[in-house]
Formats: structure tokens, sequence, C-alpha cells
């Protein structure tokens, strides 16, 4: 059985909700990723922060990024999956709620994280067209 932790791209890392978009943008750049998980004061996930929701939701509407802080942007209930959960498993959650990126727990802990990329090398074509209607459908 193939597990989350089997395909995950290991080493991600939280950002503190304290910390400001333009230094989650900083950490994005030097880990080159375009997604950070949000942890709050007791290191429990609080949300997911995108390149996108920096650019859309913070600079576009005229804010300063230096000044809002991730959690102010952690908005809905965070999605995420145990290390050990089956990568159907993984694509039931990453489709059911059309996300891209699903941070992986393995004892509280981050420990990776699945973008889309990581889960469509485990598909067959049939279960990426799925996938891909289902995640990128409109809503």
């Amino acid at each position: 059985m193939t597990t989350a932790k089997d395909i995950m791209h290991p080493g991600a890392q939280w950002i503190p909700a304290h910390e400001t978009l333009d230094r989650a943008a900083q950490l994005m750049r030097n880990l080159n990723v375009g997604a950070l998980p949000i942890a709050d004061e007791n290191e429990r996930l609080c949300g997911i922060l995108t390149d996108r929701d920096i650019v859309v939701g913070c600079v576009a509407m005229g804010h300063d990024p230096a000044k809002l802080t991730c959690g102010e942007m952690a908005k809905g209930t965070p999605r995420w999956i145990d290390a050990g959960a089956d990568v159907n498993e993984v694509l039931r959650e990453m489709q059911g709620h059309q996300i891209r990126r699903l941070p992986v727990i393995e004892n509280k802990r981050l420990v990776g994280m699945i973008s889309e990329a990581d889960l469509a090398r485990q598909l067959s074509d049939d279960q990426l067209k799925s996938f891909c209607e289902s995640v990128y459908a409109a809503s």
C-alpha cells in the first residue's frame, strides 16, 4: 500500500500565524514553494497560505504585506492527511475539498506536503482526469 508519506514532499515548514505576509513570501521564495501551512502558537495547523492569497487577497486589495499577518489570511477549516493514509484517501480528500496542496501530519507534527504534482505521479490516466475535473471544476 502506498501511503501519503511515500508520495509527499518531505521537509515542509510551518509559518507562524503571527508572521507577516512579506515574511511568508520570502520564505516561499527561499523554499521554492507556492504554499505554506500556517501554525498557531501551539504548532497546530490553522490554515494554508498560498502565493496567490498574498497577491490577490493582500497586494491587489491595496494592503501592505508587511502589516498583514498569515493568521489574518487563514480562512475556513484547514485540511490535512495522516502520514499513514492510503493514496486513495489522499485523492478523496483533495478531490472532495477541491484542494491542490495537502499537509501531511504524523504524530501531530508536520512532516511534508502533497501537491497535485506529487499525487499525479501516482495516478492512472483515468484517475488523473477525474482529479483534474473535480479540483478545477468551477464552483
